[in-house]
């Protein structure tokens, strides 16, 4: 069993992959990339997963000090997160305290982030399923901003639009500083990973 699991949230199949509601899932595609790490369909634990090692000078830089790290998205839609979670987490072979959930947050812009550790769910469907499978909400949690639609659009769709053309830069960048976040609270802590990127 991999040292730390890191879950991307979001919704499962092509016609989603670009949402909003799927930039955790994103950031945890993007450090598979960084480690060439193939990913593999776990049906029974309704997930997918790759591994890889990540260590202080980045995810598959090889180190003898490198953290082993599975990386998951989840087969299942977003309010049901918790299931995947709780089935790769396992019967106690890992605790919740290595669990790094990342995932969209309407409360910063586009080019914002926060690293934080336990918590409530804000009104996030995918936290909320989390926290209620788990019986717990103490697991760290990379937030990407999103931004909150104007009030002529409701939540519920704003977050499964794609990212505008304007956005798409930031959003880039934004999605690679996530990565490297999620990195440095493998490697070197939360006070150190929130010193350097909490906007």
């Amino acid at each position: 069993m991999a040292g730390w699991l890191v879950v991307g949230l979001g919704n499962p199949g092509p016609a989603y992959a670009r949402n909003r509601h799927n930039a955790g899932a994103m950031v945890v595609q993007a450090l598979a990339q960084r480690g060439s790490a193939p990913w593999k369909a776990r049906r029974l634990l309704k997930a997918e997963t790759a591994e890889v090692r990540v260590s202080g000078a980045g995810t598959g830089v090889p180190s003898a000090t490198a953290e082993r790290v599975e990386l998951a998205t989840t087969r299942l839609y977003m309010n049901q997160s918790g299931i995947p979670v709780r089935n790769l987490l396992g019967d106690g072979r890992l605790h919740p305290d290595h669990l790094v959930v990342v995932h969209d947050e309407l409360d910063l812009d586009v080019g914002q982030l926060r690293v934080k550790f336990g918590g409530g769910d804000n009104g996030h469907n995918g936290l909320k399923s989390i926290r209620a499978m788990l019986g717990t909400g103490e697991f760290y949690r990379v937030r990407v901003g999103i931004g909150r639609p104007d009030s002529r659009m409701e939540v519920t769709y704003w977050v499964l639009t794609n990212f505008a053309v304007s956005e798409k830069a930031a959003m880039a960048t934004q999605i690679e500083r996530a990565a490297d976040a999620v990195e440095s609270l493998v490697t070197a802590g939360l006070e150190a990973t929130q010193s350097r990127f909490n906007s």
